[in-house]
């Protein structure tokens, strides 16, 4: 069976749009499905930084203890075959708390390495399907900040099968938003 990997971002939780098209993203391509609410996951500071790059049979028992969160979060990614990112807008860009997941899995050593020949993604070949929601932002418009990140984060470390499930024009019109986000899901493979 097949490990799929469903990141909650949305500090809403279950009455966010994100959540919604993301639970009938995970009914259609199902999977063991691993649920990762991104909403507890801290900002990094210095002393993870400090940790991240300490090479790993230097660290001290305090720099261990600093990147168990990011050790068990990009264990998730890997062990996954498919990622579901609940991505709602705030500000035209990601959620904090994805911003967060992501700066806890960006490691170099761990999801990349630099090369002679430039950066080389390690977290292995996945497929990634991207639960958008926004109020009024289309998604890859020149006011959409979010998927190009989110698609150049993943690019980085490796992943570049990334599908965008958006629910545009939330606060205009929710029903027809999810409606067409139903649509798309719809043709997905499962």
């Amino acid at each position: 069976m097949t490990k799929t990997l469903l990141l909650e971002t949305s500090i809403k939780g279950p009455m966010s749009v994100s959540h919604k098209i993301a639970q009938k993203v995970i009914a259609k391509v199902g999977g063991d499905v691993t649920v990762r609410d991104c909403t507890t996951i801290p900002a990094i500071d210095g002393t993870w930084i400090g940790a991240a790059y300490t090479p790993a049979e230097n660290r001290t028992d305090a720099q261990k203890a600093a990147l168990a969160l990011s050790d068990a979060l990009i264990a998730e990614l890997k062990a996954a075959d498919t990622v579901v990112i609940g991505c709602g807008v705030y500000n035209f860009g990601v959620t904090g708390p994805l911003k967060h997941w992501i700066d806890m899995v960006c490691r170099v050593g761990e999801t990349f390495r630099y090369t002679e020949a430039g950066p080389e993604g390690l977290a292995g070949a996945k497929r990634v399907i991207v639960a958008y929601s926004s109020g009024g932002v289309p998604a890859g418009s020149g006011y959409d900040f979010a998927t190009p990140y989110i698609k150049q984060v993943l690019g980085f470390i490796g992943i570049t099968d990334v599908t965008v499930v958006a629910a545009e024009g939330v606060a205009v019109d929710e029903a027809a938003a999810l409606a067409r986000a139903d649509a798309q899901i719809a043709t997905l493979a499962a």
